[in-house]
């Protein structure tokens, strides 16, 4: 990649292609691994200078899309991979640094607004945007997940809670972190019936599992290197495995234990 191009996530298609956000230099870029190429799709307002957080759609296979993030441009977006569209929504309430994303199993784009206290929703149809206030004023969300019930999960990364959102009706609920107001949830990711998530204010980094029908925390871990700071996991359906980076310059694996039995999630 060019010097300044600051590549800060990821995403990798059906056909092995590789996406990235250039967080320094306003694009999306897209490597070919068996050439080496790389082409780059330059953001349509300048002012969309840092793409923060890709997402590849759930029917991308068919579709073509990608949703990302532009933090600190207050920005989400749709990149048309097929055609190298793309169509940029400013966020409704200002300096908000929209950062992470997910897709819901209604289809919707549900992301973190880092630098308020709320949840945004893009409509992938209209394109519009509806926001949730989380109900305290100083919440500070960060990474976001789904689980199979249609449930959103957030991390507050300034209070140390974890938090679902029904985007059905609104409702909001809340559970202080484990490690409480030290916490700084910041990674999170689901297996579709418990949510995962690390709490990266304390060393070592422990990454704690929470059950939602039980509404409980079920399992604490200590992070073996210590992590530093843990900013991504991915979770692997095929092994039950959720994979981690780490600011200590390592690569983590976690093998998730079975949720109690006859607990779990229904799928909407």
């Amino acid at each position: 990649l060019d010097p300044g191009t600051g590549p800060h996530n990821l995403v990798v298609d059906d056909a092995g292609i590789v996406w990235y956000s250039g967080n320094l230099a306003r694009h999306i870029g897209r490597l070919d691994p068996a050439t080496g190429k790389i082409a780059k799709y330059p953001m349509p307002d300048s002012a969309a200078r840092d793409p923060h957080t890709l997402l590849l759609d759930r029917d991308h296979a068919r579709n073509g899309l990608i949703w990302f993030t532009v933090q600190g441009g207050n920005f989400v977006g749709r990149f048309e991979t097929k055609t190298g569209t793309v169509t940029l929504l400013k966020n409704p309430t200002p300096n908000a640094r929209p950062y992470g994303i997910v897709q819901g199993t209604d289809g919707a784009l549900y992301y973190d607004e880092f630098n308020s206290n709320k949840i945004g929703r893009i409509d992938p149809v209209t394109m519009t945007i509806k926001e949730y206030a989380l109900p305290a004023e100083d919440a500070r969300p960060r990474r976001i997940a789904v689980t199979d019930d249609g449930m959103i999960w957030y991390g507050d990364y300034r209070r140390g809670y974890l938090g679902r959102l029904d985007p059905k009706t609104g409702t909001i609920e809340e559970w202080p972190a484990p490690s409480g107001t030290q916490s700084r949830p910041y990674a999170i990711a689901s297996n579709g019936e418990t949510v995962w998530m690390f709490e990266t204010g304390v060393q070592p980094n422990k990454l704690v599992g929470f059950h939602p029908v039980l509404k409980q925390w079920f399992s604490v871990n200590d992070v073996p290197s210590g992590g530093r700071t843990v900013r991504h996991h991915y979770y692997d359906a095929r092994n039950r495995t959720l994979w981690f980076g780490a600011d200590t310059g390592t690569i983590g694996r976690a093998v998730l234990p079975p949720a109690p039995s006859g607990q779990r999630v229904s799928a909407r």
